[in-house]
């Protein structure tokens, strides 16, 4: 198949749609990638992609096409610029691009906005659009701060339902997002896929680090406002005169500097923060951890989603941590792979992490956490679905 990606995320930005890309160009696909600027998540435009420079390349067999985007910055006025002029000037390429691939791939993050040169190459040209749902529109807005009841919000649910109601098809990463299309959106659509995200391979490297004496809990992804990583440095706050466990922070993002500076306040020595690392670190730092973290805010429709970090945790045989509802709080808990408490509760928090340094069931976890990944997660059985559901809508 001749395939049209649109996301406005992509390599060197920290996203596994290039991996996806890749990976279908490996299986024997003809992959285009209609992108932005790369400035996630520094907030500016890298150096190497400014002044019309590298707006087309070919990556690893990926052609890659690249619109103007203004840099998401660090306020909500330049982020709403970063969304809008992605949209505006994706859609201007996508009215200049050749009517001859077979099939759109919307790979939907946020914003849900993305979708729209997508539409306008479908319009154009009678196609038809897969759109994989990873964040869940308006309601990420909702979680950002924007009241339900505001005429910004409003809006954005006009929007989504329009996005979501104009793709053929749409992939799922969380099976309790079908619910949030049928009976929030009202989008009925029959062809809505169940398909779970993967971990690139790259986290069933196994590093052996030096024991230090410690139990260490490691945290690994985007530091944003859906994700609370605030609430693990109040748990570190609670576990402060516990001298042998320590919290690692390995991530960017726009809350980053507002958690150390929290740290800081609260005079913590049991908590580092690094900073984003390059994927080639991640193994060190999976391999320093005795159990993974992950937390979300208290936010019922944010609590849908299933951060990809999880299905990373799982592949690298780890035992999960978690302050956090709904789809995640339940993986959790079915797969018996560590511990679960409330979403932003960081008492409960600590005191999880204090019941698994007690456990006798360490291994146990980090055994049914990797066993449940190679049964429910693999990247194998992601591609499989993938493919069978854009041949579905080829030609």
């Amino acid at each position: 198949m001749k395939i049209l990606v649109v996301c406005q995320y992509y390599y060197p930005e920290p996203f596994r749609i290039s991996d996806i890309c890749e990976s279908l160009v490996q299986m024997g696909h003809d992959v285009t990638v209609l992108t932005g600027l790369p400035n996630y998540p520094e907030g500016k435009v890298l150096d190497g992609y400014r002044y019309g420079k590298k707006r087309n390349e070919v990556l690893n067999g990926v052609k890659v096409i690249r619109s103007f985007e203004i840099g998401r910055g660090s306020n909500k006025v330049k982020l709403f610029l970063n969304y809008l002029s992605f949209a505006v000037s994706g859609s201007f390429k996508a009215l200049f691009l050749k009517g001859d691939y077979d099939v759109i791939l919307v790979n939907q993050l946020s914003p849900v906005m993305m979708g729209i040169p997508a539409i306008v190459y479908k319009k154009k040209h009678k196609k038809k659009i897969l759109l994989y749902c990873l964040d869940l529109w308006p309601e990420s807005l909702a979680a950002g701060g924007i009241k339900e009841n505001s005429f910004i919000y409003k809006i954005f649910k006009n929007i989504s339902k329009w996005i979501y109601s104009s793709a053929d098809s749409i992939a799922v990463t969380s099976g309790m997002f079908k619910d949030y299309f049928k009976n929030v959106l009202n989008v009925n659509k029959s062809g809505i896929y169940h398909i779970p995200q993967y971990a690139e391979e790259i986290f069933t490297e196994s590093i052996s680090v030096v024991d230090d004496g410690k139990y260490n809990f490691v945290f690994a992804g985007n530091i944003g406002d859906m994700q609370s990583v605030d609430t693990l440095v109040k748990a570190a706050n609670e576990l402060r005169e516990h001298s042998n466990i320590k919290f690692h922070i390995v991530g960017d993002g726009s809350r980053l500097e507002e958690c150390k500076d929290l740290a800081k306040k609260l005079k913590l020595n049991n908590i580092v923060f690094y900073g984003r690392r390059p994927l080639s670190e991640m193994p060190y730092f999976y391999g320093l951890a005795d159990a993974m973290l992950v937390t979300l805010k208290n936010n019922k429709f944010i609590s849908y989603t299933l951060p990809g970090k999880v299905q990373s945790y799982m592949a690298a045989g780890k035992p999960i941590i978690g302050a956090i509802n709904g789809e995640t709080n339940r993986l959790i808990k079915e797969a018996e792979c560590g511990l679960c408490c409330s979403a932003e509760d960081y008492v409960e928090l600590a005191e999880k992490i204090l019941q698994f340094c007690n456990s006798n069931e360490k291994e146990a976890m980090a055994q049914n956490s990797n066993e449940f990944y190679s049964k429910n997660f693999s990247k194998q059985r992601f591609m499989s679905l993938l493919e069978e559901a854009l041949t579905k809508l080829e030609g």
